[in-house]
């Protein structure tokens, strides 16, 4: 290919689209590496804090499209103080001052102000695309600037995040004449909507094909946003509450039908569940459907949807969907590949919603299922034995046990050769969350069969460093580690340290991982920052006291090009 002009090989790289095909390329020649280095519009930044935003400048100077990452994935569990980090500001400031050209941002786990907000909207002339996914720190005066200021936004997509609403006017800063917007994502806002500014922007954008409301929008105003927008494909409902023979609901079913794109449902935030068989019409053509936040649907109501949705390939629900929901599922959607069930009940107090048995169903009744996360408050050996044997495409298993350390409810025995045969079975499986009753002879497992595995959560498991020493040896290809109440110390810590090298992160709460361990981590690979989190009375570990034998509360490591970083805040102690 060498004989090619770079015009040519600049072509051909564009149809690579994988990022970690993308950076092998790069490492071929000189040549590839100046090419790719100055064509390469997409990047992915797993950490924030792992690069500084002018290396990366240097190292991509044209790109147009940013993903960055901020908190660890133990901040979704309440795990990572308030206030530890993530600000987009330092980055985007740097970003305006380089003049590149980005058109897309998507932030995941950030604080991001209404300061930076307003910075972004007015530095980037032909901004298209704004993601922001579980950040918190802006409100909707943030929002009204990005409406005001992206001329050519495309794209609005606000998924879980903590936003303050001063006001429900930003959706009418959008100008009069834009009419290119596509998504539209305000689920997440608490506040009032102004109804008349968000039907006047729905009826002058023609390219609309992802609508997500919040629950201030009525029955009555999603009956004329549908009349507006049918050519609609993803649909999230806000509030859905009112008689089934009503005017507004009848003006939603007609509405729904003419909606023959509707692919995507989900949503339902408050709902009377009478009313949803206004959407069993376009059920049929449904390949998704999140149900997670529908708290008050369940039961035959809920059934009789998912029985007219045969095509669903995605599926996100509440446990109270129980096991003969599921087997319903099971025999009605032979097209599902991810599965997702969320608990009702996240202390586990209630009644067992799900059980194995519904696991079992499901992984008889739909082939195709690579993807799975589901909490429930009991497993067997032999369940997970069966469920290996069915689907052995799995490439994503995530089984969340609601009560820490419960063995086989059958056989009172660890779960590990239930865990053992899912690892065995599912070759290209890349991530791994285990829970319940596990002693080490389950990571000797997953050390031997997970030869492709690149996270594993690991949550109340193992007896000793051993567990811990046998997935880092074996899992050559793991990029994160999240370990919390467990009891992995300094041995498995220290055991290989340049395994940290190929990791992008490891995280270990409530361990026996002492502060003198951290120490010589610290001192072994000057290219991690070994960031201690406490939250103790005192805001300081003695650093001299009990010889560096205390235990550490938190631990979280990564790999970093650029040292230690400046903004970490009185409880976080950089080694």
């Amino acid at each position: 290919m060498n004989y090619f002009p770079d015009e040519v090989i600049e072509h051909v790289f564009d149809f690579v689209t994988s990022h970690k095909d993308r950076n092998s390329i790069s490492l071929v020649c000189k040549s590839w590496f100046k090419i790719e280095r100055y064509s390469r519009q997409n990047v992915f930044i797993g950490n924030c804090y792992s690069i500084s935003p002018e290396r990366l400048l240097r190292r991509f100077p044209c790109f147009k499209s940013l993903t960055l990452k901020g908190k660890p994935h133990f901040a979704d569990f309440n795990l990572v103080p308030h206030g530890w980090g993530g600000f987009v500001q330092p980055w985007i400031e740097a970003l305006a001052r380089s003049r590149v050209r980005l058109e897309e941002l998507r932030l995941k786990r950030m604080v991001v102000t209404d300061e930076s907000l307003e910075l972004l909207s007015r530095s980037f002339v032909n901004f298209k695309s704004l993601v922001l996914v579980s950040c918190e720190g802006f409100s909707t005066d943030g929002l009204a600037s990005i409406a005001s200021n992206c001329r050519h936004l495309r794209d609005l997509d606000l998924q879980e995040n903590e936003i303050d609403d001063h006001r429900g006017q930003w959706l009418s800063c959008f100008p009069e004449a834009y009419t290119s917007l596509v998504t539209l994502n305000f689920a997440c806002l608490e506040g009032e909507t102004n109804l008349v500014a968000l039907e006047r922007l729905v009826a002058r954008s023609p390219n609309l094909r992802s609508l997500k409301l919040n629950r201030a929008v009525p029955l009555d105003a999603l009956a004329r946003l549908m009349a507006c927008a049918p050519q609609i494909v993803d649909l999230g409902v806000g509030s859905y509450e009112d008689e089934q023979d009503s005017e507004s609901c009848l003006k939603l079913q007609a509405a729904i039908r003419k909606c023959t794109s509707l692919r995507s449902l989900s949503g339902f935030l408050e709902a009377a569940p009478h009313c949803l068989s206004a959407f069993h019409p376009v059920c049929h053509n449904l390949t998704s459907l999140n149900l997670s936040y529908a708290a008050e649907i369940h039961g035959s109501h809920l059934i009789r949807l998912i029985e007219h949705c045969e095509k669903l390939q995605r599926l996100w629900i509440l446990d109270s969907i129980g096991d003969k929901g599921l087997e319903v599922v099971a025999s009605t959607c032979k097209e599902l590949q991810e599965l997702r069930v969320f608990p009702t009940d996240l202390v586990g107090g209630g009644n067992t919603a799900v059980t194995e048995d519904g696991l079992v169903a499901i992984s008889a009744g739909c082939p195709k299922l690579h993807s799975i996360l589901y909490f429930c408050q009991q497993m067997t050996n032999a369940a997970l034995i069966t469920v290996a044997r069915n689907c052995p495409n799995f490439i994503r298993f995530r089984l969340c046990i609601l009560e820490p350390h419960k063995p086989d409810h059958v056989t009172s025995q660890p779960l590990d050769e239930g865990f053992g045969a899912i690892v065995q079975a599912c070759k290209n499986l890349k991530r791994l969350s285990v829970s319940g009753l596990l002693t080490d002879q389950v990571f000797l497992y997953i050390g031997m069969f997970a030869t492709q595995l690149e996270m594993l959560s690991i949550a109340f498991a193992g007896d000793s460093d051993k567990g811990m020493l046998y997935v880092l040896n074996g899992c050559k290809k793991m990029r994160k580690l999240e370990i919390r109440d467990s009891p992995f110390g300094d041995a498995a810590l220290l055991a290989d340290v340049n395994k940290y090298e190929t990791m992008r992160s490891l995280w270990m709460s409530s361990c026996e991982v002492t502060l003198g361990g951290c120490k010589r981590l610290a001192r072994k690979a000057p290219w991690l920052n070994v960031e201690i989190i406490y939250e103790n009375d005192n805001n300081r570990m003695e650093e001299n006291g009990y010889e560096g034998r205390q235990k550490v509360d938190k631990l979280y490591l990564y790999r970093t090009v650029v040292g230690t970083r400046v903004d970490a805040p009185p409880f976080v102690w950089i080694l």
